[in-house]
């Protein structure tokens, strides 16, 4: 099935089911059971045409995924891997078994030039690579993932329009952006700019459009971090701009893995380009073309179920990602990297040990 380019309408319905019912989590189980597992995509080309299958359906379904565990529990995930292509697709269940415990034997054979890294395998949940990885540190715009999952456990309206404000632009740091003030998008289209784009005004006004403010949002990133076994982090603010934002990579981990019971992340963040109709009374309206943030999503050439990349003075070049190699499904997480060459060099190095690592 040819998957055609998702317009803004298109985009605006797949959203409208976000704000319907009782759902807690934004991701819809495929097939609209209760008892269902949630469908675990790995993203690419066709990542956010993918989203509109699932949340734009006739059927309507309203039925969340489970809820997350703390990082401890037993979760049945069924992945359908796609690498972008409908000829590729299969289903593969299987039983994620998180037991918290690191120091497998079957340990990565590789250096790494990053300050922190983490490389878990899902399937065990035990560490196969490990640098420094209990080391609290800057995280700098891996922020937005938390920033994605408060908004999407709130069940608001995505069809609402968000105006940009003058405050969405003042935050701990300088940082350019292509946006500017009073121009107006809905909420999905905010979040699909910060995970994407790594719009900064992006994530603040979705922060500020919170139920209770700026400040409950804030609580309730904090609140989301204690929930999931966070014990390291610490969010200041919504975008990863605030130095103070500072979790261990393990700790990170337990992020991304949480993150994957949202299928609207999954898609969003692995999302290669978006064209963005931008409304704005001031300076009028305008496409927005942008593209994602990570170079191996916009590749197409490893299959990436999440994403997320960051960059601050104090962080260094970051970046996390789910992956899945050789049928094995594994969590990376790179802090620290002082180059992009860096970053990516390792990132490319695990996952090239991974797809030679034994895995029977």
């Amino acid at each position: 099935m040819k998957h055609l380019p998702l317009t803004k309408q298109q985009l605006v319905a797949a959203m409208i089911s976000l704000s319907l019912g009782s759902a807690a989590q934004a991701a819809l189980s495929i097939n609209g059971s209760p008892e269902s597992s949630a469908r675990v995509s790995w993203g690419g080309a066709d990542s956010l045409s993918e989203a509109r299958n699932i949340m734009y359906s006739s059927k309507s379904s309203t039925a969340p995924i489970k809820k997350v565990d703390n990082g401890y529990g037993t979760t049945n995930i069924t992945n359908a891997n796609n690498y972008g292509s409908s000829s590729n697709s299969y289903n593969n269940t299987y039983n994620t078994t998180y037991r918290g415990g690191f120091g497998s034997s079957d340990m990565l054979p590789i250096s790494t030039d990053s300050r922190s890294v983490a490389v878990i395998d899902v399937e065990t949940g035990k560490s196969i690579y490990e640098k420094d990885a209990d080391i609290a540190r800057p995280m700098a715009s891996i922020t937005k993932v938390m920033t994605a999952m408060v908004v999407l456990d709130a069940g608001l309206d995505m069809r609402e329009e968000i105006t940009l404000d003058p405050e969405d632009f003042v935050g701990p740091k300088r940082a350019s952006s292509r946006l500017k003030s009073g121009d107006r998008m809905n909420r999905a289209e905010m979040l699909l700019m910060a995970l994407m784009k790594s719009e900064n005004p992006a994530a603040k006004s979705l922060a500020r459009n919170y139920p209770g403010g700026y400040d409950a949002f804030m609580r309730a990133m904090n609140r989301k971090a204690q929930e999931l076994g966070m014990t390291t982090a610490y969010f200041g603010d919504p975008t990863g701009l605030d130095k103070r934002n500072v979790a261990s990579s393990n700790d990170l981990v337990k992020m991304v893995r949480a993150a994957g019971n949202y299928d609207v992340i999954r898609r969003f963040s692995t999302t290669k380009s978006y064209d963005f109709y931008v409304a704005n009374y001031s300076s009028g309206n305008r496409t927005y073309k942008a593209s994602n943030t990570s170079s191996l999503v916009r590749s197409g050439d490893y299959p990436i179920g999440i994403s997320k990349t960051g960059f601050i003075n104090e962080a260094g070049r970051c970046v996390v990602m789910e992956t899945r190699v050789n049928n094995r499904p594994a969590i990376i997480v790179i802090l620290g990297a002082n180059s992009s060459a860096t970053r990516w060099g390792d990132a490319k190095n695990i996952l090239t040990s991974l797809a030679t690592r034994r895995t029977v």
